[in-house]
């Protein structure tokens, strides 16, 4: 089965991992610029971070026949340096035209301070300015629930098109705000904290798989890429078919990140036989 891994952060990552994706049937995974485990003081190691996740990663991936694809932001863990966000800010349309990256993320906000939503605010309105995708991170664990509820009121007081923005880490307690409000929602999946592989098709169960797409981060910290696949046979051991678990794992990333014409890769539908059953 054709898998998108739309939330990666391949640099933290082994080619043994890119290996093991190929063979587990991934396709392509998108990497959003992410936090590096401490705070960067200069904004020429963003870019040359921007570099290696828009021109290096994708030869990479491609090795093992995986399309790479990347994002460009300052993390919200380091929006609180404020001369900082802006500097790299005024570089990143530099990176929008590179033939992988497809928007602004991920941004958001960390502890929701009064920077953290400015520069969440600054970010969005480059992207609108710019026509780029936005993906935005929320709040893990404590600050959930405020957290996200502060991202929609800053992108409420926005002129923003809910439907090329994408709220991440999504958990049974922030879908549903998220989802009214029109805009695209991700779960991220992790083997011992935050949302595990039940609780995805649970809230699947509950929500449909209208505009949710679902991924496994992969970052530096305790993670797997393969809390995806498990995502993915915990769908079809509850009786799901083989189309709706297409849906989920492969057509809905093609679906979002399709709006930017850079995300080629299509749709796909398998063909129903009777006398077999998918």
């Amino acid at each position: 089965m054709q898998i998108i891994q739309p939330h990666y952060h391949a640099i933290a990552r082994t080619a043994q991992d890119y290996e093991r994706m190929a063979m587990s049937g991934v396709v392509a995974v998108a990497e959003p610029a992410f936090w590096a485990g401490f705070d960067r003081r200069y904004p020429e190691t963003f870019i040359d971070y921007f570099r290696q996740i828009s021109e290096f990663e994708p030869t990479r991936a491609a090795e093992y026949g995986i399309r790479h694809f990347c994002w460009v932001a300052v993390n919200p863990k380091e929006a609180e340096n404020v001369t900082l966000t802006r500097a790299v800010l005024e570089q990143m349309p530099e990176f929008f035209a590179k033939p992988t990256c497809l928007g602004v993320g991920e941004t958001g906000l960390h502890k929701s301070t009064k920077n953290e939503c400015e520069a969440l605010e600054a970010h969005v309105e480059l992207a609108m300015k710019h026509g780029q995708l936005v993906l935005i991170h929320t709040p893990h664990l404590a600050d959930k629930a405020h957290g996200t509820r502060r991202v929609l009121e800053v992108l409420a007081a926005m002129n923003v098109d809910p439907q090329r923005i994408w709220i991440d880490h999504v958990e049974e307690q922030t879908i549903g705000p998220c989802l009214d409000a029109g805009y695209w929602v991700g779960f991220t999946l992790y083997p011992i904290t935050k949302c595990s592989p039940k609780r995805a098709v649970d809230m699947l169960e509950k929500y449909g798989w209208e505009r949710i797409l679902v991924n496994s981060s992969a970052d530096w910290g305790p993670s797997d890429p393969f809390t995806l696949q498990q995502c993915v046979v915990e769908f079809r051991r509850r009786g799901h078919s083989l189309q709706e678990a297409l849906e989920v794992f492969h057509n809905n990333p093609c679906r979002f990140l399709g709006q930017n014409p850079k995300f080629d890769i299509q749709p796909v539908r398998v063909e129903y036989d009777s006398a077999v059953g998918v």
